[in-house]
């Protein structure tokens, strides 16, 4: 039996976030436990970021491996990880050349430098770069200036200036935006701060196209969307499309800060002490990125994503019909939900704190609830979670 919460004395961290008065203490697959015993199916995986769940063997016997012979030689020098991972990565893209980091925002704000460089060689130091409305590129104050988030406009004004803000599946508001000062335009293949929306199919097809005749560059974050979470092992695959620059974050390390900036040859212009990074690329990180890239490349594996990305998908579209709600939308295993009413943060609340099991789920929006469960979650998992919130929406419905 679960013994009485005790109070969390949390009082040396700096509160930037709400917490709830528990300690996460052991994770195994897509179970979370507490410091109280009780067990939460884990529909958040760190925000997308465990793309193969707690504990994944895999990736522990890499680390346990490499952390016994070399964690970091400082990025003054080659390592074996990081050369394999760049190799391993290259070998499964469009891309050439690859940067690596410790954060989304970090590979995001490398993707702004380099697209600037390349407008000072290329395109008379052109520098501005187009993003979306509602987009998320990260929280350093470039990364948040391109960002399209409301409010954060004046949060830490001002503002890193050269981010003109289009509407996504609008190609006509991208155009409006263009001057010569254009560089690059930057895409979320599927916004997931914004609410879980994908980029239509004809919508990027008509972006490359068009930045391609216009010399412009495209660049797709997919800090959120990459490493196998749509049902490729990256978003743009699903298009038919080859961008210029990506970033990735997130479920490349499975968990470890790691994140990659990639390149083609053509755009790929730093030249020494343009970039660089005290940590980047370090062999403990890297080694276990190849493990997670490893796993996704494995046979079945990517298809499996797809599999249950049609059946989480199936699942929430019974909910939507059963309560009225307004529908599901997102790709593979990053959906979302659409809510009939404002009761996105109820709902988390009730599931974390439902019992004897909890449930771990996020409203970006009050209007939706978005799941990003470990790719290799099973179907079980995925019917268990959809009844756990059925029993949730009768008690708000």
């Amino acid at each position: 039996m679960n013994q009485p919460a005790q109070s969390v004395d949390a009082h040396s961290i700096m509160f930037i976030t709400q917490r709830p008065e528990l300690i996460m203490v052991e994770g195994q697959g897509s179970w979370l436990t507490d410091n109280q015993g009780k067990r939460y199916l884990d529909f958040l995986q760190g925000w997308a970021v465990n793309c193969l769940g707690h504990g994944n063997l895999g990736m522990i016997e890499a680390l346990n491996a490499q952390a016994k012979k070399l964690i970091n030689p400082s990025p003054a020098f080659y390592n074996e990880p990081m050369i394999r991972l760049a190799n391993l990565l290259t070998a499964n893209s469009c891309f050439h050349k690859v940067f690596f980091a410790n954060s989304g925002a970090e590979a995001n704000e490398g993707a702004i430098k380099l697209a600037r460089k390349w407008g000072q060689l290329n395109k008379s130091g052109a520098f501005e770069i187009i993003t979306f409305d509602h987009s998320f590129h990260g929280r350093t104050i470039a990364t948040m200036s391109a960002s399209g988030k409301p409010g954060w406009d004046t949060m830490f004004a001002p503002q890193v200036a050269g981010f003109p803000k289009a509407d996504l599946n609008d190609l006509d508001s991208v155009k409006k935006q263009v001057t010569d000062k254009t560089v690059a335009v930057m895409i979320e293949p599927v916004q997931g701060e914004g609410g879980v929306i994908p980029a239509s199919a004809e919508f990027m097809q008509g972006l490359r196209q068009f930045t391609k005749e216009n010399n412009i560059l495209l660049i797709v974050d997919e800090v959120q969307a990459g490493c196998g979470r749509t049902g490729t092992l990256f978003a743009y695959q699903h298009y038919g499309i080859e961008p210029d620059i990506m970033t990735l974050g997130k479920g490349i390390g499975g968990g470890v800060p790691l994140s990659a900036l990639m390149a083609t040859d053509a755009v790929a212009c730093f030249v020494p002490g343009d970039q660089g990074g005290t940590y980047n690329g370090n062999p403990l990180m890297t080694a276990v990125g190849i493990s997670v890239i490893e796993q996704l490349l494995a046979p079945g594996f990517l298809d499996a994503v797809k599999a249950k990305g049609q059946l989480l998908r199936s699942e929430l579209l019974a909910l939507s019909e059963e309560f009225s709600l307004e529908g599901e939308r997102g790709e593979g295993l990053l959906r979302a939900l659409i809510l009939s009413k404002d009761v996105g943060g109820k709902l988390v609340e009730l599931a974390r704190d439902r019992s004897p099991e909890g449930l771990l789920i996020n409203s970006p929006r009050p209007n939706l609830l978005r799941f990003m469960p470990a790719l290799n979650v099973s179907d079980d998992e995925i019917r268990q979670m959809c009844n756990m919130l059925r029993e949730l929406l009768k008690q708000v419905a």
